[in-house]
This record gives structure tokens, C-alpha cells and sequence, in this order.
């Protein structure tokens, strides 16, 4: 005798399928509606987009599970960091690669101390982390770019193969972050401290090394994109970090990691990069203004908040 079985789906979340649905359907109908979206060239464009998006939002999302919300400073961080590579390249790749990693792992992991042992709020020290950057870059270069005389860093662009390196690179920090996260302890006391911070201080975890390893996490994440945009433009900027803060939450949030922390993981950030660069493509395409592109993409994060308050995501 067959047995019918029927899942227990509540009104609320069958409603809430419906709305994430719909909106997949308007994008993809979008994207197959607006002429040369998916050319090669197009393509190119935006796969080398969510590359450079994802990486800053790999790091992001470690922060926000954490129970940190997010990062005003991580944009920032990128373009110090593509300056601070281009003038360490007269020193040889290995040695500007080495000192971009470290400089904007420390200048992470310093706030993820601040945040973690002394209990500062993180969105204050985001703001007072991004003003000390924008402040001392701009005195110290009067806000100009910084060219290398050579091109010694020519090798980290192009391709492997059919593959930008760019996406090989993004690619590999979501692998690398899904196994943190999924098999190590460390990743595991990351979703418990954003989860709930007093049960996991119970537990033993000492609360404040997580914290400030899941910033420097973000750290190292950053520079990989940085080091891969001060390649692509030959040039070191605070230009090229603007506004990836913005799109990296955007990522994160849209792509279903929970802005209270304790639960999202790396892949989720992935399918949330490819979305936003989707979007960010499709606006430009249509002759979209910046403003609207910023305006666009912070109604989407408003609409995916809300959803995660009614639905609970987690």
C-alpha cells in the first residue's frame, strides 16, 4: 500500500519560495531580454566582477558569522592594500605579495581585537578604522595613485587555461573558506560565537581569538583581490576599493548567510557575489547611472533582510 507523504510547509515560508521565485525568474528574464548580456565579452566582464566582489565578500561573510554584522573598512582596506603592494614590487612579487597579505591581515585582524577583546561595538570601529585609512593615505600620497615603473606583477593576470585568474582565485577562497568552515574547529567556533557569544564562552572558547581570526580571515581575503586589481590596472589606488565594502555585505546577505551571525557559509556568498555582479551587469547595460546601480542594490539587501526577519533563513 503506498503511503502519501506531504511536508509540513507553513503558509508563511510557502509565500516567502514564492517571492525568492519571482525574483529569480525577473532577473533571469532580465538578463535573457537585455541585448549583449550574454556575449563573451560580456561575460568576461562579469565573471572578473564578482571575482574581485567575492573575494572581499569571502571575508565578509566570516565577519558576519562571527556576530559582527559587517565591515565599513574592508573597501578601504583593499585600496591601501593595492598600494601598499605596488610600492613593495621594486622588492620583488614574492616580497610585495607577502607584505600586502600581512598588511591587511593586520590591519583587520587589529580591529577584529579590538572588536573581540574589549567588546567594542564593530560598526564604530569599522567607521574609526576607514577614516584613519582614508586620513593617512591621503596625507601620505596626497590622494594620487601609485604606478609601478615596471610589470613585474604582469603574471597574476590572464588566464589558466580558459579560466581568468581572477576567478581561479576567487574560486579557491570559497573552497578554502567552505572547509574552514565546514571541518575545522576554528570555522566551528566561528557560527557558535555568531550564534550565541555567552553559550560559547561556557563552552570554553576563548571568544576574542575567534573574533579576531575571523577578521583576519577578511584580511587575507581582501588582499587577494587587492593584489589581483593592483595587477589588472597596474596601478596602486584607493579608487579601487570604493564602494566593495557595500557590494560585499550585498553578497553576503543576498546569497543567505544570516546578518545576526551563526549560520551562512562560503557557497552561499558565492551564488550571492554571482547575483550582484548579475545585477550590477544588467544596470550597466541598460545605461543605469551609478546612483541607480547603489540605489538597485540596496533595495535588493533591504528586501533580503526583511525576508531573513520573517522567514528566519536559519
Amino acid at each position: 500500500m503506498a503511503l502519501a507523504f506531504t511536508l509540513p510547509v507553513s503558509p508563511r515560508k510557502r509565500a516567502l519560495f514564492t517571492i525568492r521565485a519571482a525574483a529569480l525568474v525577473t532577473l533571469v528574464g532580465f538578463a535573457l531580454a537585455t541585448p549583449g548580456f550574454l556575449t563573451t565579452v560580456s561575460m568576461i566582464s562579469l565573471l572578473t566582477t564578482m571575482s574581485f566582489i567575492g573575494c572581499v565578500a569571502i571575508g565578509m561573510t566570516f565577519i558576519t558569522l562571527s556576530g559582527n554584522i559587517m565591515s565599513f573598512a574592508l573597501g578601504a582596506t583593499l585600496g591601501v592594500t593595492t598600494i601598499v603592494f605596488t610600492l613593495s614590487l621594486p622588492l620583488g612579487l614574492s616580497t610585495a605579495l607577502a607584505v600586502a597579505f600581512a598588511f591587511s591581515a593586520a590591519v583587520t585582524g587589529f580591529q577584529g581585537f579590538l572588536i573581540g577583546y574589549f567588546r567594542a561595538n564593530p560598526i564604530i570601529v569599522s567607521m574609526a578604522a576607514l577614516a584613519l585609512i582614508l586620513g593617512l593615505v591621503t596625507f601620505t600620497t596626497g590622494g594620487r595613485g601609485i604606478y609601478p615603473e615596471g610589470d613585474e606583477a604582469a603574471i597574476l593576470k590572464g588566464n589558466i587555461g580558459p579560466v581568468p585568474k581572477s576567478l581561479a582565485a576567487f574560486l579557491l577562497a570559497v573552497l578554502v573558506g567552505q572547509l574552514i568552515l565546514s571541518y575545522t574547529r576554528f570555522g566551528r567556533h566561528i557560527v557558535m560565537v555568531g550564534s550565541n557569544l555567552r553559550a560559547a564562552e561556557a563552552a570554553g572558547i576563548d571568544t576574542w581569538k575567534t573574533v579576531t581570526g575571523a577578521y583576519i580571515v577578511a584580511g587575507l581575503c581582501t588582499a587577494f583581490s587587492a593584489v589581483l586589481m593592483a595587477a589588472r590596472y597596474a596601478s596602486g589606488d584607493m579608487e579601487h576599493g570604493l564602494g566593495y565594502d557595500y557590494h560585499a555585505i550585498s553578497a553576503v546577505l543576498v546569497g543567505g548567510t544570516f546578518i545576526g551571525g551563526g549560520h551562512g557559509s562560503a557557497l552561499r556568498t558565492l551564488v550571492g557575489s554571482f547575483i550582484i555582479a548579475v545585477v550590477q551587469g544588467l544596470l550597466v547595460l541598460n545605461g543605469f547611472t551609478t546612483q541607480w546601480q547603489y540605489l538597485t542594490i540596496g533595495l535588493i539587501v533591504l528586501g533580503v533582510m526583511m525576508l531573513q526577519t520573517l522567514g528566519d533563513d536559519r
